[in-house]
């Protein structure tokens, strides 16, 4: 009985977080969607907040103005206009106190992990931590800048080693470059690796099988 009862767990336990997470995503999503219609209820006449009201009972409707806001905010980010209100919105910003560094600080991460000629979390590595001898993967985010790199001579890297089996926490490291080991698979394998805890192991390279 317990082996069937830990193969129906292996079954229905990935569906049930799957499921789970989605659902979380959607009614964060719908949420969201509801605070724009309050808030457009709240400027608007009586007569057009009826039909307003009628849209907080359609499901999933968030999802897709969501996804359709970010496309259009996509046209009109790519084209000269765009590009001109962005600087222009972007450079009041910088101007109000505490905001400022809010702002700036999420632009420079979002913009460092999002942009296609960026390099952060495009190689999955193996570095010794938290002491020598002691292996785990992390993922490079670049390489140090400023100060940092100043009094780091030579060809270091900065690293993001991920706490398991959350890997939205995690380490901020800066070592050498020979003190690291390039690894094969892709980041999202590396990432399953991570999360399993080492269970669901990335398929050997067939470079590294023949050897």
């Amino acid at each position: 009985m317990k082996k069937y009862l830990l193969a129906g767990l292996l079954v229905w336990l990935p569906m049930a977080i799957t499921i789970w997470l989605l659902h979380s995503v959607l009614g964060l999503l719908d949420g969201v969607f509801g605070w724009f219609l309050s808030a457009s209820q709240a400027v608007l006449p009586a007569a057009a907040q009826q039909p307003l009201e009628a849209l907080r009972s359609i499901p999933g409707l968030g999802v897709i103005v969501m996804l359709i806001g970010l496309l259009l905010t996509g046209m009109f980010a790519t084209n000269m206009v765009g590009q001109w209100w962005l600087r222009q919105g972007s450079r009041l910003l910088h101007r109000i106190p505490i905001v400022k560094s809010i702002y700036s600080s999420i632009k420079q991460v979002s913009d460092t992990l999002f942009s296609s000629s960026g390099n952060a979390f495009r190689e999955a590595v193996l570095v010794q931590y938290p002491r020598s001898g002691a292996w785990t993967i992390a993922f490079v985010t670049g390489k140090p800048g400023g100060e940092a790199a100043h009094h780091l001579p030579g060809d270091y890297l900065s690293l993001y080693v991920p706490t398991t089996p959350n890997p939205t926490s995690g380490f901020f490291l800066m070592v050498p470059r020979a003190d690291v080991i390039e690894l094969a698979m892709s980041v999202d394998e590396a990432l399953k690796y991570v999360i399993s805890m080492g269970v669901v192991a990335p398929p050997m390279p067939p470079a590294l099988a023949r050897n």
